[in-house]
């Protein structure tokens, strides 16, 4: 199935779920993740904080259960540039005063800026994926962009709200292919 087609129905399907339905399957994913995954050697830990209006995953579990279980990680955030199209990445200290960008994601309002090669680990935001680890984001290609960056051994796991969907036909040279991807039903592995 191509991109933009996965794209939209994913949209659609997830506008029609209920706010309890997100909450319910962004815990799942989180107690999926922390159960999964051997938390200890890692130091630092990248991951998104979620648009309601888009009815993302909700990674503040996640980010709950960092602070209370290894508050020896560092947690880090993208920090959008709309206009130059990439990332930045800001630790997410536990005090820390966020705000809205333009595009409804919340950021820190002071930036103690951290480099792409420090990071462990990646939660990437999803709308779709493929049994081969091939992603479906919102198309802009920011992650597409930021995750060679990281070191070769940093771990990438995908957050979806719904499982493996059809197979990804139109995958470029450009894309990113996930490690890992955590639903609420299960952990997929992929390399």
């Amino acid at each position: 199935m191509q991109k933009a087609t996965l794209r939209r129905e994913m949209q659609q399907k997830r506008r029609a779920y209920p706010s309890a339905e997100i909450a319910a399957r962004s815990q799942a994913i989180g107690e999926q993740f922390l159960n999964y995954f051997n938390l200890q050697p890692v130091r630092t830990l990248h991951l998104f904080l979620p648009i309601p209006a888009q009815n993302e995953v909700d990674t503040w579990y996640i980010i709950r259960q960092l602070r209370a279980q290894f508050p020896e990680i560092t947690i880090v955030v993208p920090i959008t540039d709309v206009a130059g199209q990439t990332l930045s990445h800001g630790e997410l200290a536990p005090d820390a005063e966020l705000q809205p960008n333009q595009w409804g994601i919340l950021e820190p309002k002071s930036i103690t800026s951290v480099a792409e090669y420090t990071l462990d680990m990646v939660l990437v935001p999803l709308l779709a994926f493929d049994e081969l680890g091939h992603r479906v984001g919102y198309g802009k290609g920011f992650y597409d962009r930021f995750l060679p960056q990281c070191r070769p051994d940093t771990i990438t796991v995908g957050l979806s709200l719904e499982n493996a969907g059809p197979q990804i036909t139109d995958v470029h040279a450009g894309d990113v292919t996930l490690q890992y991807a955590v639903t609420p039903d299960k952990v997929y592995q992929f390399r």
